[in-house]
């Protein structure tokens, strides 16, 4: 649980302050739009990958406090020992996705953006810094998902902070 306590702290920071950067970086778009006259020739690229960033690492929060998106209908009338299996399946379906669409894909999108040498117009960065958070970001949905499956299974029924999410 230290490992994980850490990585929530780590991501919510990171998650933080790119939003910050974000909403400067916006604001800085329309002050030099309509204050200046002058419109910034970076922002709108800024805020697209800086958009695509905190959405997948959000994700990624978002899926180790288990506040993502969930339907708990079937859960609810399972029994205790049904529920651990429920969830178990759950995780692994969500460790399946994670590792095929994100790490994977995403790695292979990172590499084929490297090797290429795709740069972005305005920033002049590589994109293939932009596409790093898709592996980055499974990696982490992975941990919580394989996380959470011992969390189900070292739990008692009654006491598995799982059922109370």
């Amino acid at each position: 649980m230290k490992i994980r306590n850490t990585i929530d702290k780590l991501l919510g920071t990171l998650v933080t302050l790119l939003m910050g950067v974000l909403v400067l970086n916006v604001l800085w778009q329309v002050a030099s739009r309509f204050i200046i006259g002058q419109p910034s020739s970076f922002t709108d690229e800024l805020a697209g990958y800086l958009l695509i960033w905190v959405g997948l690492l959000g994700a990624a929060y978002a899926t180790g406090k288990k506040q993502h998106l969930a339907i708990d209908l079937i859960s609810k009338k399972m029994s205790a020992k049904h529920k651990k299996y429920h969830e178990t399946l759950i995780n692994s379906l969500i460790i399946l996705f994670a590792l095929v669409v994100l790490m994977i894909g995403g790695s292979n999108l990172v590499f084929i953006t490297f090797y290429l040498n795709q740069i972005s117009s305005a920033l002049q960065l590589p994109i293939g810094y932009v596409y790093l958070v898709l592996p980055l970001s499974g990696l982490f949905i992975c941990y919580y998902a394989v996380s959470d499956i011992f969390i189900t299974w070292k739990t008692e029924p009654d006491t598995n902070p799982m059922h109370n999410l």
